[in-house]
């Protein structure tokens, strides 16, 4: 099945590895990177370690290396109002927020799969460590840990909708990190050894308390 695929591209292995094996399977790509925030907006002087200009241009690098069309779409608002807002008012409740679940919900899988049927995608697909099957008994898409547990991201996907399930591809759940290295050297990816970053995008430092007294 040839599908038309928005491959969600943040710069780093995982989604450039995706949209590789997508390519591959013949799928009809195009690359897309979000904005969600400036430096100032969360404190941050010169280039945060993510979503940075460097971020973007290895994205559209890969997309070049890839023969596929690369756009970048500003979600800054909606990441502001969705996600940092959220994070904010969670801690002042006392809450322990997990950011990445709201992102997904009303950024990759929300704002993002909007987009990419106004664009006349079929799916948007992400470089997350996760499966997805369809069972027919139920008649509803499932959702499974990664093979490898290690790496598993299942968690931060648990509230996303039937529809949104069903609009998503997620190539890398039955693979390791080393392999998804291996796989992205062999290429010749210009990424295939980057720095993986874990920190909360907007907090780089990681320093929460302060990041909430600014906002």
């Amino acid at each position: 099945m040839c599908a038309k695929v928005a491959v969600a591209m943040s710069g780093g292995v995982d989604s450039s590895t995706a949209a590789w094996i997508l390519k591959q399977a013949g799928h009809d790509l195009i690359g897309v990177t979000m904005k969600l925030f400036d430096n100032g907006d969360v404190g941050v002087e010169g280039e945060s370690s993510c979503c940075s200009l460097d971020d973007v241009e290895d994205a559209r690098a890969v997309a070049r290396q890839l023969g596929f069309p690369f756009y970048v779409f500003n979600f800054s608002r909606q990441f502001h109002q969705q996600v940092m807002d959220r994070f904010a008012c969670a801690y002042e409740r006392g809450e322990t927020p997990n950011p990445c679940i709201d992102c997904n919900r009303y950024l990759k899988f929300g704002a993002l799969l909007q987009r990419a049927k106004e664009l006349d995608r079929d799916y948007v697909a992400t470089g997350h460590y996760v499966r997805l099957s369809y069972d027919r008994g139920s008649g509803r898409w499932l959702l499974h840990k990664a093979l490898h547990p290690e790496k598993d991201q299942s968690y931060v996907l648990y509230n996303l909708t039937q529809d949104q399930l069903s609009h998503s591809l997620f190539p890398l759940g039955w693979l390791s990190k080393d392999e998804i290295r291996a796989m992205a050297a062999q290429q010749g990816l210009i990424n295939a050894k980057k720095h993986e970053s874990q920190d909360i995008c907007f907090v780089p430092d990681g320093d929460y308390a302060a990041f909430i007294r600014r906002h």
